[in-house]
């Protein structure tokens, strides 16, 4: 994926042969502290879910994000592309390590869909694809049946969002303005359905 400043893109990778890639509290909380540390100086991050065998990240493209920089074997490569190989590629290090396990942990490409500019195209209401996207990234423990409530998910940014949190990842300004929407409205939106083809086009 080419990422291009100011465009949002969904980044979602699961674990390799569907195996968890969670194990505990202390997994789910240092693999936010690597996202906060490794991915928010490369992109704005709009919302995110961890699930215990796959992640879900909403972001928009920075200029500094999407700058080139020598990566593998010296070949080019931008900076969120480095950034978040590293992470992940560091986590499953550690996981491997608390584990007593080797080999990959997640599946070998992340991948990545535009859901703004052009692709917002592809569905009637503009603007409709991203939303869709925020909405279906939260109700993913929901749908899994892990929780009743998309509130009582801690690992996800609906609770920030929604002023229940303040593990401040997401850039809320920032989601607000894209969307239209405040905390009170997003809540409330939160628990709609989703259209089933805007989702074939979202997974």
């Amino acid at each position: 994926m080419h990422y291009i400043p100011g465009e949002v893109y969904h980044i979602y990778n699961r674990g390799n042969n569907q195996q968890r890639i969670f194990f505990s509290d202390k997994n789910y909380a240092f693999f936010l502290q690597k996202i906060h540390k490794q991915l928010s100086p490369a992109c704005e991050m709009l919302c995110w879910c961890l699930m215990p065998n796959h992640f879900h990240l909403l972001v928009m493209a920075t200029a500094n994000g999407c700058a080139e920089r020598p990566s593998f074997g010296g070949k080019p490569m931008q900076e969120f592309s480095y950034q978040l190989g590293m992470l992940l590629s560091s986590y499953s290090q550690a996981i491997n390590k608390q584990n007593g396990t080797t080999g990959s942990l997640f599946q070998q490409k992340t991948k990545a869909k535009c859901v703004s500019g052009q692709a917002a195209l592809s569905v009637p209401t503009p603007g409709s694809y991203l939303i869709t996207c925020m909405h279906y990234i939260h109700q993913n423990p929901v749908k899994a049946n892990l929780v009743k409530k998309l509130e009582d998910w801690p690992y996800s940014s609906f609770r920030q969002l929604t002023g229940a949190d303040h593990f401040l990842i997401c850039n809320e300004k920032l989601v607000w303005a894209l969307s239209g929407y405040g905390s009170f409205s997003f809540y409330a939106d939160s628990y709609g359905v989703l259209d089933e083809e805007i989702l074939k086009k979202i997974w």
